[in-house]
Order: C-alpha cells, then sequence, then structure tokens
C-alpha cells in the first residue's frame, strides 16, 4: 500500500469526529472517499494531509510512518493534497503561481542569493520547463501568462492542481476537485485524473459527485457519523443498503 491508514481517531473536546477509520490506496491507485456532510470524510482527509494532528491510530506513507509528521513534512514525501477552495496568488501569472510553488531549498541571505545568481536563473529556466509541461497537460498553457485571479472557478481548481504537480507526487489527495466546475466541464477533468493515474500517480479523492468517485474509482469508501460504514467496489458499496440509509434514503 502507498498509504495505509489505520483505526485514526480525531475529536475536538468532547466530539468524537473521527472513529477509528481505516482505509488504504495502492501505488497508482484512484480511492474514494464519500459520506454526507459532517460524516467525518474531511476531518480525516485533514489528518492525513497533516492539517491536523490525529487523537490516536497509525499512518504508514510509502513505508514511512508518518502520524506525527506536520503537513510540509508529508509533501516532501510526496503526499500532497489540493484544497476545496483554491488559494491562488492573485496578482501572479499562472506560470509565477506554479514557480513560486515549487519545492527546493530557498537562499537564505542577501549575499547568497547575490553569488548564486547564475545557479538560481539556470535553476528557474528548469522550473520553467516543468511549470510548461504542467500547463501543458492540463490544457492550461494560453493561460500561462494571465493574472491567477482572472481565472474561473474551474481554472483555479486546475491551477491548484498544477501547483501540486511541481512537487512531483507520489499520492495527490483531492478535496472536492468538481465542486464550482462547470459541469459540461467534469468529463474533462475526469480525463486529467485518469492521466495522472496511468502516470502512476494515486488519487484519493473527497467529493460529493458520486456518479463521477463511481467513475474514476477502483475502491471506494464511505463516511457516516466518523466510521468507514461500507468499503470496496464503487458500484456495490453504493448500491448497499447501509450507505443507502446513511443517505436518508436517497437514490445514489
Amino acid at each position: 500500500m502507498m498509504l495505509d491508514v489505520s483505526d485514526v481517531t480525531v475529536s475536538y473536546g468532547p466530539f468524537l469526529a473521527v472513529d477509528r477509520a481505516s482505509l488504504q490506496v495502492g501505488a497508482g491507485e484512484t480511492v474514494g472517499l464519500a459520506g454526507t456532510n459532517g460524516a467525518g470524510k474531511s476531518t480525516l482527509f485533514a489528518a492525513i494531509a497533516g492539517q491536523i494532528m490525529a487523537d490516536a491510530g497509525r499512518m504508514v506513507f510509502d513505508g514511512h510512518a508518518i502520524m506525527n509528521h506536520p503537513a510540509h513534512q508529508r509533501a516532501r514525501l510526496g503526499l500532497c493534497r489540493t484544497f476545496q477552495v483554491p488559494r491562488e496568488f492573485g496578482r501572479l501569472s499562472v506560470l509565477e503561481n506554479l514557480l513560486v510553488a515549487a519545492p527546493g531549498d530557498r537562499m537564505e541571505t542577501m549575499w547568497s542569493a547575490w553569488f548564486a545568481r547564475g545557479a538560481m536563473r539556470h535553476k528557474t529556466q528548469q522550473l520553467t520547463v516543468q511549470a510548461d509541461g504542467i500547463l501543458e497537460m492540463l490544457g492550461m498553457s494560453g493561460l500561462r501568462d494571465l493574472p491567477a485571479a482572472g481565472l474561473s472557478g474551474g481554472q483555479k481548481k486546475l491551477l491548484e492542481l498544477a501547483r501540486v504537480l511541481m512537487h512531483r507526487p507520489r499520492l495527490i489527495l483531492l478535496d472536492e476537485p468538481f465542486a464550482g466546475v462547470n459541469p459540461v466541464r467534469i468529463g474533462e477533468v475526469m480525463e486529467i485524473f485518469r492521466r495522472l493515474k496511468d502516470s502512476g500517480i494515486a488519487l484519493l479523492i473527497v467529493e460529493h459527485h458520486l456518479q463521477a468517485l463511481k467513475a474514476l474509482s477502483s475502491r471506494l469508501y464511505v463516511m457516516d457519523q466518523g466510521r468507514v460504514i461500507a468499503q470496496g467496489d464503487p458500484a456495490e458499496v453504493l448500491a448497499s443498503r447501509i450507505v443507502q440509509d446513511a443517505y436518508m434514503g436517497g437514490v445514489l
């Protein structure tokens, strides 16, 4: 397993938001995580990413125990995330947003920056080539030099993904990637996710769009009241009575 989460518990005071939840994501696998509002999926997602610390349980990513790692250390290992609400640098261009997001050592003093100008220039050229390749793959080359603030909601989602790809991740946690995306373009975004999977990048997707999860995921987990109540083949999970009941008897 690329990611193995076992019996993770997260509480806010007396409120138990995640109750001994477990899930796994294999290398190059796309896995879905669903649930109604308040089911605990977003809290579990944030705990896996390192934005909040779990109270108990075990998390292993690519052989590394990451339970006590902060988010930036998990990102360095290749475990990265997007956010439901994009957080672009609006005054910077699309390309500049990617260059700013690139990992790497930062020059710590004015003198070191001055004497390393040549190395910095070469590094910037390398990163620009990498960024242009990502923008082309995402169909965003035509937006390269535009201010990020002028992008549509769906384009900002793709920009968020592009910035994550600058880290060369091994697993991406996608937080509501279809929220705010024009329904006509959802199919295009799904195709991008399939290409990422084909390239060997694993995906864990938290999403309310159940049909998209069904189409993309090899396995689906459903949470309710902080617990994982079902897992397995997406079609079978969505057809199960326990999941139907959790969605208040509605048709999924």
